[in-house]
Parts: structure tokens; sequence; C-alpha cells
């Protein structure tokens, strides 16, 4: 096997990418550490939202991660009439991530512990969002159904798509704190980037290779801390003739809020709209759910 190694080994809040070129496919893999603490700071969330966001998180990395270009950016929202979870939105653009639930704390803690997909949110659905460098835009909506939202990714990818994906998702929380981690790969069939797919076959037998190969992966490799992303992919596709390894961005805590970012929205808004927004000191009040902080803007 020829492998393209890295100079240094990728542990944890950095993407790594790889292709298998005599398969065409590709993948991606994250560990999250710091920045997952960094976002779940911002509220005092209950286990089953850490567990729930830092899986979002991770889906975030991975599928934003496929894009190119420092203003390409991908958007997950997932949303229900009635449920448990209001709003679950996440994204990410050039290695910054985030993420924000907004959810029901007294039926939550009805649900136990390890509440499912289901319980959290009822009916609800999935919106994934692309917007390319060139600033267009590609959105996909499918169910929030199956056992994660790993699964109604994995959906978006097969019925909005048409790419066969296999996307797996870990995390835990202990006395170190909290990790989060994934694996995504792709199957491309004549359809290397900037080429068009001339087909798609979902049970093409390249593509039901590297699958059976990428879904033995356990959770436990996904999170151990002693164990490098190129290692993983390694011991998942060392028998194929090449893998090539590309190291990805740099991870962080992304919001993009400011005063002035914010007095620039405010300023689309027609003047008397603008006036029923203030408060009785004049003064707008904006707070970021993302990063959980208040801005007064006296414009």
């Amino acid at each position: 096997m020829t492998e393209t190694i890295a100079t240094a080994e990728t542990y944890s809040d950095t993407l790594l990418g790889f292709t298998l070129q005599g398969r065409n496919a590709r993948g991606r893999i994250v560990r999250l550490e710091g920045v997952l603490e960094e976002v779940l700071s911002a509220h005092s969330y209950p286990a089953p939202i850490t567990h729930l966001l830092g899986e979002a998180l991770v889906l975030g990395a991975l599928m934003g991660g496929l894009l190119k270009g420092e203003h390409a950016q991908m958007t997950m929202q997932a949303q229900t009439n009635g449920g448990v979870v209001r709003l679950l939105v996440c994204d990410y653009r050039a290695g910054a991530v985030r993420g924000y639930a907004d959810f029901d704390a007294e039926r939550l803690a009805k649900l136990g512990a390890n509440p499912s997909l289901a319980a959290l949110f009822g009916e609800g659905y999935l919106a994934i969002t692309f917007e390319t460098e060139g600033r267009q835009r590609y959105q996909g909506i499918v169910p929030l159904e199956g056992d994660s939202l790993a699964a109604a990714c994995e959906t978006y990818f097969s019925q909005s798509e048409q790419i066969p994906t296999l996307i797996r998702v870990a995390s835990r929380s202990g006395a170190g704190g909290r990790t989060a981690a994934g694996l995504l790969v792709q199957h491309l069939p004549d359809g290397e980037e900037g080429r068009e797919r001339l087909h798609v076959r979902m049970d093409h037998p390249d593509w039901e290779h590297v699958a059976i190969l990428a879904g033995t992966i356990g959770h436990d490799e996904l999170l151990d801390p002693a164990l490098s992303l190129e290692a993983i992919a390694w011991r998942l596709f060392h028998e194929e003739e090449e893998v090539r390894v590309q190291p990805g961005a740099a991870l962080t805590r992304g919001c993009r809020c400011s005063t002035a970012h914010y007095e620039a929205i405010i300023a689309r808004f027609p003047a008397d709209e603008q006036d029923e927004m203030r408060g009785e000191d004049g003064v707008i009040a904006v707070d970021c759910q993302f990063c959980s902080r208040s801005f007064a803007l006296a414009i």
C-alpha cells in the first residue's frame, strides 16, 4: 500500500480528509474536545442536549469540511412542531463551528437520561444548506427519522445529493471532559470534484467494499485520545492500494457576532421598524443565542 501522511499527526479539533482514489471514495474524520467545550459552555445544557449538540457539531464539521473556500458555509437546522427540542442549529465556515439548541426543559426532564431522537423531536425535519464560495445555495430537507442525526444526514446525501454516504458519530462525557468524534465516507462514481457525476449506483461494488470497511469503526476508536486520525484511516483502509490524507482546517468556536455585525443588519430595516425595536432608553437590544452575549445598539 502507498500512503501519504501529514508531517504531524492529527488528534483533536482539526479536520482530516482522505481519499481512496482506487475506489472513487473520499472521507473526513474529526474529533472535538476543546472546541466542543467552548461551544457548550455558552449555556448550561442538560446531558441529553449536550449529547445531541455534540453530535450536531461533529456532523457540521464533517459536512462543512467537504466545502472549499473561506466564504463557503454549511448550515444544519433541525425543527419540529411541538417537539421537546424546538430548534437545533449549527453551522461551519472555514473551520469555525457554532451551534445552539432551544428546548422545553420541563418536558425534557420527564424523558429520562437517554431519550431517543423521536422522543426529542417528534415529527421533525432536518434542513441542510450548502453555500459555495460563489454564493450559490443548495438546500435539502429530510424527515428526522432513524436513531440519530447522523442517520438523517445519510438520508440527505442519498436523496438530495444522490451520493452514497456512510456517517458514524460517537460522544462521551466523563471526568476528563466531553469528547465527540465522527467519520464520513462518500463514494463519487465518475465524479471526482469538478466533474459531472455521470451515474450514481448505490450498489456499486467499490462503494459496498468501502462502506463495509468504514462500518467496522467503533466508538472507542473514534474517541480514543491516544489514537490519531491518521491511524484511524490506516486501520480502516490499510489493505487499499493507496490512501491519501490531507490535513484540513483547524477548528475554532466560530460565533461571528459583534456590535458592527448587528448594526449592519439592523441598518437594513426601515427607520419605522428600527423604532419599534427600541426600548424605552432608545437602545436596540440584541441577544446572540450561539454565544450567550448581549449587545446594546445605540443607532
